[in-house]
């Protein structure tokens, strides 16, 4: 009878653990600066190979619809990770978001200027009297007294014109504008649709460089779960390693998490990143690693350009220590 009713007891709680769900992930629910495009394919090829999964990190990829809202949700603890141009997420701490960056992917500014080499612009020099098309609220727009005076040209010698960024290659060879500004990972768009008429000119070429998109945290998330920040930073410091080194796989991947995609242009939008993310200190300190001196630069650039309610120590807004110093930018 005791080994009848032993065995009953056992056999009674095993159908109870079995009931039980199994100790639960972590959730991360990680916000795009944008739709889903070359740039983010590490982050799918990663999340495809189970990576996440196996460190415990349940991740969620939320497609965005620009930094400003990524800096603001992750900003607010919405999002609890995402990507954002960095700048744009610097302004948005000075307004009270709390937020820090834990890893740049752009370690080179994408910032550049387009123009018809028809309209006889040569280079900057010959801005004076035309019009730049780009939206009311482009970063670029605010940060052009900087390349201005950089290039030593009167910043009000230009005239904005207020296109929407669907809008810009269209207005431009329309030659309803002169000039537009656009992020360097979609230069090829440019290049295909303007061919040999496309000038171009970099801002980073003319010591303008401040850091590009980049993966934030949501401070006060990021206090609490250092670990899973740490294990999430490094997983993905070594999907873009892994990826500049074998893209195929990586758009792969990207391509079959979204519809619509091509995994040529992708590839193409990939290539061009892979540009961006080259720079002496991702060669040699880390990929991903965050400058002191240029981060001191990229906010006085911010504090001087932007209205920041709430101005910061930029000393907190970034933090390297989740990094893997062994993965670098691959010599290729």
């Amino acid at each position: 009878m005791i080994r009848k009713n032993l065995l009953a007891t056992v056999s009674a709680a095993a159908i109870v653990f079995s009931a039980l769900p199994a100790q639960s992930a972590e959730k991360i629910n990680f916000i795009l600066n944008w739709v889903a495009g070359g740039d983010h394919a590490p982050v799918y090829w990663a999340k495809a190979r189970g990576l996440y999964e196996k460190a415990g990190i349940d991740l969620t990829i939320e497609q965005g619809k620009g930094s400003t809202l990524s800096s603001q949700r992750v900003g607010i603890g919405k999002n609890q990770l995402g990507i954002a141009d960095l700048g744009t997420a610097l302004v948005t701490k000075g307004k009270g978001a709390d937020l820090v960056g834990v890893m740049n992917i752009y370690a080179n500014s994408p910032y550049g200027m387009y123009w018809l080499k028809s309209s006889g612009i040569k280079s900057i020099k010959d801005f004076a009297g035309k019009k730049i098309g780009n939206p009311a609220w482009d970063a670029a727009r605010k940060m052009w007294p900087a390349l201005a005076a950089a290039t030593g040209v009167d910043p009000k010698s230009v005239r904005w014109v207020n296109i929407a960024p669907n809008a810009k290659i269209a207005a431009l060879k329309s030659k309803n504008i002169d000039i537009t500004t656009s992020f360097y990972n979609i230069h090829f768009i440019f290049q295909r649709v303007l061919g040999d008429d496309m000038g171009f000119m970099p801002w980073r070429d003319h010591g303008i460089n401040p850091y590009g998109n980049s993966i934030i945290a949501n401070g006060k998330y990021l206090a609490a779960n250092p670990k899973t920040v740490g294990a999430f930073v490094k997983i993905t410091q070594q999907a873009y390693a892994d990826c500049v080194k074998t893209p195929g796989p990586c758009i792969d991947a990207l391509v079959a998490a979204n519809s619509g995609l091509k995994p040529e242009s992708s590839m193409k939008n990939w290539n061009l990143v892979t540009e961006l993310m080259n720079d002496a200190t991702s060669r040699n300190v880390a990929l991903g690693h965050f400058d002191d001196t240029r981060m001191a630069s990229d906010y006085k650039m911010v504090e001087t350009y932007f209205n920041l309610d709430k101005p910061f120590d930029i000393k907190g807004a970034y933090n390297n220590t989740f990094l893997n110093s062994t993965v670098k930018f691959p010599a290729k």
